[in-house]
């Protein structure tokens, strides 16, 4: 665990690029609820920026 927040500090690629991911999938599931209107509202917005963040950390170094 403490080599996953190593790697956020150190900005490696491997524990941003799962960040990126958690985003994404977080983004697509507020928009798949029917549920909770907020969710629905910020999923394209949560899903935008998981997306720009994995262009971006993809060139971090391993």
């Amino acid at each position: 665990m403490s080599s996953f927040f190593n790697g956020l500090v150190r900005l490696r690629r491997g524990p941003w690029e799962m960040v990126a991911t958690i985003l994404i999938a977080i983004g697509v599931f507020m928009l798949m609820q029917p549920f909770v209107i907020w969710a629905f509202t910020y999923s394209f917005i949560v899903t935008l920026i998981g997306t720009v963040m994995f262009i971006i950390v993809s060139h971090f170094p391993e």
